[in-house]
C-alpha cells in the first residue's frame, strides 16, 4: 500500500510540475493580456454585479439562484480545509515565500476564472430548478465534443463529491476528536454520522436548498475565522512588518527555510494556490452557470472575485496566524496542526474549540458545494430517473465512510486525478477564449454607455450551441423588454464585425 501511495504521489507531482502548472500560468498570462487585465480593471464591477437583483420569469418567480448565491456555492467548495491545512503545509514546506506565489497565482488565475465562468454562463441549459452548466457543457456545445465533456464530468464526480467530500468529513472527525484530546474514542465517529445526516437533509432538497444554506454558512464562517485571525495578528502587531518582509524576500529563495529551494518555493505556492482557489480547474464554473444574470460576463466577474475572496482573505489570514506565531518553521508540524498550534499558543485552549467549529462549517459547506458540482455533471451524462437519488445516497455514504477511513491514499489519488481534470478544462477554455473576449467587449461597451448590460444570443453571430439567452423576455421579464431590445439592436452591429474566435 505504501508503494502504491508513493507511486501515485510521484506521478501526480510530475503531472502538476511539468504539464499542468506551466499551462495554468501561461494561459493565465495570455488571458490577462488579451482581456486588458480584466481581473484588476473591473474590480468595481465585480462588487456591483455581486448584488444584482435576480431576473424573474413572467410569473414573478426567480429564474434560478441569484448571483450572490452562486458565488457562495462556489465559495463553499473553494473555502475549505485547504485554506487552513493547505496553507499550513505550503508554509511548512516552502516557507513564507510560498505565500507570495499563492498571491501571484490568484492574481493571474482570476483571469482564467473569468473566462471559464463566462463560458459556463453562455452555454448553460435550463432545468426544473433554474439553470445548470459548466465545463462539460461548453465542451459539448462550444467545442462540439461530447466525449470530452463526459470524460471531464466523470473525473470531476470522482474527485469532488466523493473523494474530496470524504476527506472533508475525515478532517471534521479528526479535528473534533483532537478538541477532546483524542481521549474519547466515540467523538470522531459520532461527528461523522452527524455530518452525513446533515448532508442528506440538505442535498435531498435540491440546489435552492444548497444555495440557501451556503449563503448563510459562507459569510458566517469567513467572519468567524477572520476575527480569530485578526485577534492573533493584533496580539503580534509588532511582528507584522517582518512577516511581510519574509514573504517577499524569501519568495526568491533568499534565506530559505526548511531547505526549500527557489523552484520548490514557487511550485509549492503556485500549486497550493490553485488547489485552494480552483482558478482554471473547472470546478467553480459549475456553480457560476447556475446563476440567473442578464449577461454572462457578470458571473465571470463574480467568480473572479471568488478567487480573491479565497486567497487574499482566507488564505492570507491563515498565513498571518502562522507566521506571527511560529518563529521556527524548520521544526513545525504540517497542515492543520500548524494552524491549530499557532492559535492555541496565542489565544489559549478555547481557540482550539472555536477552530473546530469553524472547520466543521468550512468542511460541511465544501461538501455541499462539491455535491452540487457532481449533480450538475451527473445530469450532463444522463437524465434517467433514479440516477440522481442514487447519487445522493452514495454521496452521503462517502461522507460517512470518509469520516472513519485513512485519508492519505485517497488524497494523493484525488490530487493526481484533479490534475488531469484541470488539463482538460484548460485546453477547452484556451480554445473557446475568443468567444469570452467578444462577450467582454460587448459588456464593457454597454457599461460605457451607462447601461446595465444585457446579452442575447443573436449578439454572437457564428457561435452555435447557445441554448439560453434566446430573447429579452427570458432574461429580464416583460416590463424591461422594450428597453433591452433597443440595447440589443444598438450593439448587434458592433459584434457582427468583431473577429471570430
Amino acid at each position: 500500500m505504501d508503494a502504491l501511495n508513493t507511486w501515485i504521489l510521484d506521478s501526480g507531482d510530475l503531472l502538476w510540475t511539468w504539464i499542468v502548472l506551466p499551462i495554468v500560468v501561461g494561459l493565465g498570462l495570455y488571458f490577462t493580456v488579451r482581456s486588458g487585465v480584466v481581473q484588476i480593471r473591473l474590480i468595481p464591477e465585480m462588487f456591483r454585479t455581486l448584488t444584482d437583483k435576480t431576473p424573474r420569469t413572467a410569473s414573478g418567480e426567480p429564474q434560478s439562484v441569484s448571483s450572490f448565491q452562486a458565488f457562495t456555492i462556489s465559495a463553499a467548495s473553494r473555502v475549505g480545509v485547504g485554506n487552513i491545512a493547505g496553507v499550513g503545509t505550503a508554509i511548512a514546506l516552502g516557507g513564507p515565500g510560498a505565500v507570495f506565489w499563492m498571491w501571484l497565482m490568484a492574481l493571474i488565475g482570476a483571469s482564467s476564472s473569468f473566462i471559464e465562468s463566462s463560458l459556463a454562463q453562455l452555454f448553460k441549459v435550463r432545468d426544473e430548478e433554474g439553470f445548470r452548466g459548466g465545463p462539460a457543457y461548453y465542451m459539448q456545445k462550444g467545442l462540439k465534443s461530447r466525449w470530452m465533456g463526459i470524460l471531464f464530468a466523470i473525473i470531476l464526480i470522482i474527485c469532488f463529491p466523493f473523494a474530496f467530500s470524504s476527506l472533508q468529513a475525515n478532517t471534521i472527525a479528526d479535528t473534533v476528536s483532537s478538541s477532546f484530546g483524542g481521549d474519547v474514542a466515540w467523538v470522531g465517529p459520532v461527528a461523522g454520522v452527524v455530518v452525513a445526516i446533515l448532508t442528506a437533509l440538505v442535498v435531498f432538497g435540491g440546489v435552492r436548498r444548497i444555495a440557501s444554506v451556503t449563503q448563510t454558512l459562507v459569510p458566517l464562517m469567513a467572519l468567524a475565522y477572520l476575527l480569530l485571525g485578526l485577534a492573533v495578528v493584533a496580539l503580534n502587531i509588532e511582528h507584522l512588518p517582518a512577516v511581510f518582509a519574509e514573504i517577499f524576500t524569501q519568495a526568491w529563495g533568499f534565506n530559505e527555510v526548511v531547505g526549500a529551494t527557489f523552484g520548490y518555493i514557487v511550485l509549492t505556492g503556485v500549486r497550493r494556490g490553485m488547489f485552494s482557489n480552483e482558478a482554471g480547474l473547472g470546478s467553480a464554473p459549475n456553480a457560476g452557470a447556475s446563476a440567473a444574470v442578464t449577461h454572462p460576463v457578470k458571473q465571470g466577474l463574480v467568480q473572479s472575485l471568488g478567487v480573491y475572496f479565497d486567497t487574499f482573505l482566507i488564505c492570507s489570514i491563515t498565513a498571518f496566524i502562522i507566521l506571527v506565531s511560529v518563529p521556527d518553521l524548520g521544526s513545525a508540524s504540517r497542515g492543520i496542526a500548524l494552524t491549530q498550534g499557532a492559535l492555541v499558543s496565542e489565544l489559549g485552549d478555547w481557540a482550539n474549540i472555536a477552530l473546530s467549529i469553524i472547520i466543521f462549517l468550512l468542511a460541511f459547506s465544501s461538501i455541499l458545494g462539491n455535491y452540487y458540482y457532481g449533480q450538475s455533471n451527473i445530469e450532463f451524462i444522463t437524465m434517467r430517473r433514479g440516477v440522481l437519488p442514487t447519487y445522493r445516497v452514495l454521496v452521503v455514504i462517502a461522507v460517512l465512510v470518509g469520516s472513519l477511513a485513512s485519508a492519505d491514499l485517497v488524497w494523493n489519488f484525488a490530487d493526481g486525478v484533479m490534475g488531469i481534470m484541470a488539463l482538460i478544462n484548460l485546453i477547452a477554455i484556451g480554445l473557446l477564449s475568443g468567444i469570452a473576449f467578444r462577450l467582454l467587449r460587448d459588456y464593457t461597451r454597454q457599461r460605457r454607455e451607462g447601461r446595465d448590460p444585457v446579452f442575447t444570443r443573436d449578439l454572437l453571430p457564428g457561435v452555435s450551441g447557445i441554448e439560453c439567452w434566446e430573447d429579452e423576455l427570458s432574461v429580464t421579464g416583460p416590463m424591461d423588454l422594450p428597453v433591452k431590445k433597443h440595447q440589443a439592436e444598438k450593439h448587434r452591429d458592433h459584434l457582427h464585425h468583431a473577429p471570430k474566435p
